[in-house]
């Protein structure tokens, strides 16, 4: 766990033991909501194992806007920091393990601590910039591309996503993303 989240802090180890009183462990099955639109969001994710995808609705027609795999930060972050209902769903694509900080005392820890402010800080600096990486990917990089990258992150369940969820994550339409699957699959 502290090898996890490690990974976005480094903290003394009389500060780990602080936070780590506020970590819960969690279970989710596939298919099941760690957030639903409309949701006020309580928690910050870490994932130890499984996936996600962050989509919302707009006329009845989803639009996945991410996927998240082990190892990485999941929240719906407008919502947490807002304290609003959620425009997004999270809903997991695989079997989920995960620690969980919740809200409430999340903010207790950044009153109380240097390191709660840090981290907190870090927090927002990540979904700041995986936020602008993936604005200059959809207006920089190609379909393609973009396909070929969340390839290199998670093969087997991409390949086993439904090409409907894809196809609205690379931002083109689903006969695009066949050919596309298509022609990576040959190379």
């Amino acid at each position: 766990m502290r090898e996890l989240i490690a990974s976005f802090v480094s903290l003394a180890d009389e500060e780990w033991l602080a936070f780590s009183k506020l970590l819960l462990q969690k279970s989710f099955p596939k298919g099941s909501f760690l957030c639903r639109e409309g949701q006020i969001e309580n928690h910050i994710f870490f994932l130890v194992k499984g996936a996600t995808r962050n989509y919302f609705l707009k006329d009845g027609k989803e639009f996945t806007v991410d996927f998240l795999f082990e190892g990485d930060m999941v929240t719906a972050y407008y919502s947490f920091i807002t304290r609003e209902p959620s425009m997004i769903a999270i809903q997991a694509i695989e079997d989920i393990e995960a620690i969980l900080i919740p809200y409430q005392l999340l903010q207790d820890f950044y009153l109380n601590s240097h390191s709660g402010e840090r981290i907190g800080r870090l927090i927002a600096e990540f979904h700041y910039k995986k936020r602008l990486e993936r604005e200059m990917a959809l207006l920089s990089t190609t379909a393609e591309e973009r396909y070929a990258q969340l390839m290199d992150r998670n093969p087997e369940l991409i390949r086993k996503t439904a090409v409907k969820h894809l196809s609205t994550y690379l931002g083109i339409q689903p006969e695009s993303l066949s050919r596309i699957r298509k022609s990576y699959s040959r190379n």
